[in-house]
């Protein structure tokens, strides 16, 4: 873990949107700058998304968090697709800004690593190298189906999936075959005994900082890999 302070930033999303806020984590010894999108509960400064920009710095991986706008507006309701790929195409931008040389890589938690990958299929986002989807939600819980990734044929970065076994959001029978078709652009790393966000049963031998950190730790090599 890296204590590297989080320094707050703002940028513009569009005239109706307005601007939000987000939180850049840019060790000394940056090699690589990820920007990290939430999932559709939790801000940029849940838990899960803290340990992860904490983890990658100390791998000396830069991280921009950001709130999509129902969330920096403290609303339940999450914006149009329009608005949250605007969002991350935004993000994507303030990014470039900051990270001069460095490596740039995209994805989130959850919702956030979909929408990061449905902006990815709409045009190409500048700059970036690599998506990595920490939990993709492959359908709703209990609502097997693969459809939501359908997407993920037009992009040609390559792709990421850190997935738990116990995934209510992504069956693996569904899932394995969607990167097998992907081709070789697409890797899938699953953390067996884990759940949408890698937690573990108490039951497990792991503990779920154990279960982070090998996560983050794949996620390390892969960018070292594809920069």
């Amino acid at each position: 873990m890296s204590d590297v302070a989080a320094k707050e930033v703002r940028f513009a999303v569009n005239e109706k949107a307005g601007a939000v806020s987000g939180l850049l984590k840019l060790p000394k010894d940056a090699t690589t700058l990820i920007v990290l999108a939430h999932g559709a509960g939790a801000g940029m400064r849940h838990k899960f998304m803290e340990e992860i920009a904490a983890k990658l710095a100390g791998h000396s991986i830069a991280t921009l968090r950001y709130q999509f706008p129902y969330m920096e507006k403290r609303t339940k309701r999450p914006d149009s697709e329009a608005v949250l790929t605007d969002t991350v195409r935004a993000a994507i931008g303030a990014a470039k800004k900051i990270a001069g040389d460095l490596p740039l890589f995209a994805g989130g938690k959850s919702m956030g690593g979909r929408m990061t990958s449905l902006a990815a299929a709409k045009a190409p986002l500048d700059g970036v190298r690599g998506l990595i989807f920490f939990g993709f939600p492959l359908h709703a819980a209990g609502k097997p189906g693969a459809e939501r990734g359908n997407h993920l044929a037009e992009i040609s970065l390559p792709l990421l999936f850190l997935q738990g076994s116990r995934d209510a959001l992504a069956d693996l029978k569904l899932l394995r075959p969607l990167c097998r078709r992907l081709g070789q652009r697409a890797e899938l790393f699953v953390v067996d005994g884990g759940d949408h966000s890698f937690h573990m049963l108490k039951s497990a031998k792991r503990s779920d900082d154990e279960v982070l950190n090998a996560v983050v730790e794949k996620a390390v090599g892969w960018m070292r890999k594809n920069a």
